[in-house]
């Protein structure tokens, strides 16, 4: 009888970094003023459409520097190789 013997390999898992999280953070943050917006529309929630609004605004507003941070340090790697 011949056995197989299977290499398994190792599972890494890909860390997500702040540029990924960043987005993330910034496509949670239009779903959720998206969808509670329908959600008082349609008369599940009681909130005021400004609360709404800047709710979703804080959730970008922490993650925002760290994606406009990313940004510029690539603008300043090329600015620094092109000299």
């Amino acid at each position: 009888m011949e056995e197989k013997t299977e290499e398994k390999k190792p599972t890494t898992r890909k860390k997500l970094g702040a540029k990924q999280l960043s987005k993330l953070a910034m496509i949670f943050s239009a779903v959720w003023i998206a969808t509670l917006t329908i959600f008082k529309g349609l008369g599940v929630i009681k909130l005021e459409i400004n609360d709404i609004i800047y709710s979703g605004l804080a959730i970008t507003a922490v993650w925002c520097p760290t994606f406009v941070s990313v940004y510029f340090d690539k603008i300043k790697m090329m600015r620094e190789s092109g000299k």
